[in-house]
């Protein structure tokens, strides 16, 4: 295990070498996209959590309906903030909603900004691989295989980085996104829902238990 992990290392270490200096900000891009989908997908498996816990505590298992989850969380935000004014109610459900909904999308803009600049640096990578290759072709001719191998190397190595560290990182952000977007909708949903029965004077939808 640990001579695998060092030759792993060395590997790696060869890779950043022969890559030039646009690997390192290829992998701190790497490191941070990863970062960022590994706690977005963690929100959602907490907030799916407290979905269910808020259902058990509304008891609303024995009469099933769509998105009860989604309508038990809101009812338990909008519970903490409700007033006495029935207008005032309302406006505090929507924002409720807004609030919950707010939180769904957080991050997954700066993602996909990452995920485009990964291949673009691994093009500007390829441009100072060639420039490398084209200066040695200028001061030697096509006599020195060794440094013009190199250039070319770079070439590649950050051109093929920069695709490997974008497409994982653009199936996550299309994962995360329709996640995101399903519990969108079954939380506008719930709204709507719940704010139906407080028009019609049913508080038993919006009598639950907070955390």
């Amino acid at each position: 295990m640990i001579a695998w992990m060092d030759a792993w290392l060395r590997s790696l270490e060869d890779l950043l070498t022969t890559g030039g200096v646009i690997m390192l900000p290829l992998m701190a891009i790497c490191l941070l996209i990863w970062l960022l989908v590994a706690e977005r997908l963690f929100f959602f498996r907490r907030l799916r959590r407290r979905m269910k816990r808020q259902t058990a505590r509304a008891d609303t298992r024995s009469e099933h309906r769509p998105n009860e989850g989604a309508m038990a969380l809101l009812a338990v935000e909008f519970k903490n903030r409700r007033g006495s004014n029935h207008a005032m109610d309302r406006m505090i459900l929507h924002e409720a909603a807004l609030a919950l909904s707010g939180h769904l999308t957080d991050r997954l803009a700066l993602i996909g900004v990452l995920v485009a600049i990964a291949p673009l640096l691994g093009l500007l990578g390829t441009v100072t691989g060639m420039m490398t290759t084209f200066d040695v072709l200028a001061i030697f001719g096509t006599g020195n295989a060794r440094a013009m191998a190199g250039g070319i190397s770079e070439a590649l190595i950050t051109t093929q980085t920069g695709l490997l560290v974008a497409i994982p990182g653009l199936a996550m952000k299309v994962l995360l996104d329709r996640k995101a977007h399903g519990l969108h909708q079954e939380i506008t949903a719930a709204g709507y829902y719940l704010g139906r029965q407080l028009d019609l004077g049913n508080d038993e939808h919006l009598s639950v238990q907070g955390d």
